[in-house]
C-alpha cells in the first residue's frame, strides 16, 4: 500500500514539473523540490499528460474529421498541456549545438532565451514531422488504435527522458536539471521498467508486433545517438537536452510507425 501511495506522490509530482495541469498542493508538503525519486513516475505522468490528446484522437477519428486536422488539434492540445516545455529544450539543444563551436559557447547559446535560425528550424521541422506521420497513423489505424499509439508515443518518450538523464553527468553547476538532481538509480531503474512495460502493452493492443518492436528500437537508437553526442559535445546534459531526447523520441517512433502500418 505504501509502495502505490508512494508512486502515486511522484506521479503527482512529475505532472506538476512536466506540465501545466494543476496538482494539489499536499503532494508537495515537505518535499525539497528535488526530482531524483520523482523520475520513476516520469512514464506514468507521459499517460496523463498525453490522455487528453487520445481522446481527442479517437472521438475526432470516430466522427470522420480530416486526419491532419485532427493530428494538428491533438499536437497542439498537447503543447498547450506541456507549456512547450520540451519543445523548448529541441530548440534552445538546436541552437547551442548548431551555433556554438566549443563546450562553453554551445552552454551560453542554450541558456539564451532568444530563439536563432537552428532552433526555428528544429520546432518547424518536428511539428511538421509529427502532424505528417500521425496524421497518417490516424488514417490507417482505428480509432482506438490510433489514440493509444499516441499514448505509447508519450510514454516511452519520457521514459528515455529519464535514460538519457540519468546516463549523462550535469554539463553545468546551475539550471533547472543540476537544480532538481541526478536520477536516483532505483528510480530511474524503475521509470524504465514501468515505461517499458506500459508501452508494450499499449502497442500489443494497437499495433502490429514488427511495427512497434521496430519503432522502440529506432526510437531507442535515435535517443542513444543523441546521448553521445552531448557527452561529445557539452560532456553532459542540460535542462534542453533532456527536453530533446523527448522530442526525438517521440518523432522518430511516430515517423517509424508512419512508414511500416
Amino acid at each position: 500500500m505504501q509502495v502505490v501511495e508512494n508512486l502515486l506522490t511522484e506521479t503527482a509530482r512529475a505532472v506538476s514539473f512536466l506540465s501545466r495541469l494543476p496538482v494539489p498542493d499536499r503532494f508537495f508538503a515537505g518535499h525539497d523540490g528535488g526530482l531524483s525519486r520523482t523520475v520513476m513516475a516520469f512514464p506514468l505522468a507521459g499517460l496523463v499528460i498525453a490522455l487528453p490528446a487520445c481522446l481527442v484522437i479517437s472521438i475526432l477519428s470516430l466522427a470522420g474529421v480530416a486526419p491532419v486536422l485532427i493530428a494538428l488539434i491533438a499536437i497542439t492540445a498537447q503543447v498547450m498541456l506541456t507549456g512547450a516545455l520540451h519543445e523548448d529544450g529541441l530548440s534552445d539543444t538546436a541552437d547551442g549545438f548548431g551555433g556554438g563551436r566549443t563546450r562553453d559557447k554551445a552552454l551560453a547559446i542554450m541558456k539564451d532565451s532568444r530563439i536563432g535560425t537552428y532552433g526555428a528550424l528544429a520546432l518547424i521541422l518536428s511539428a511538421g514531422l509529427r502532424i505528417a506521420a500521425l496524421s497518417t497513423l490516424i488514417q490507417v489505424l482505428p480509432p482506438l488504435a490510433a489514440g493509444l499509439t499516441w499514448l505509447a508515443a508519450a510514454i516511452l518518450s519520457r521514459t528515455l527522458m529519464v535514460w538519457h538523464w540519468s546516463s549523462l553527468p550535469s554539463a553545468r553547476t546551475d539550471g533547472i536539471a543540476a537544480s532538481a538532481g541526478l536520477p536516483n538509480a532505483e528510480a530511474a531503474r524503475t521509470a524504465l521498467v514501468l515505461g517499458g512495460a506500459i508501452t508494450l502493452a499499449l502497442s500489443l493492443v494497437a499495433l502490429p508486433f514488427h511495427a512497434w518492436f521496430v519503432a522502440a528500437a529506432i526510437s531507442l537508437l535515435a535517443v542513444s545517438a543523441f546521448t553521445r553526442h552531448c557527452r561529445k559535445r557539452i560532456d553532459g546534459h542540460t535542462g534542453d537536452t533532456i527536453g530533446a531526447s523527448q522530442q526525438l523520441c517521440e518523432s522518430a517512433f511516430l515517423l517509424t510507425l508512419a512508414m511500416l502500418v
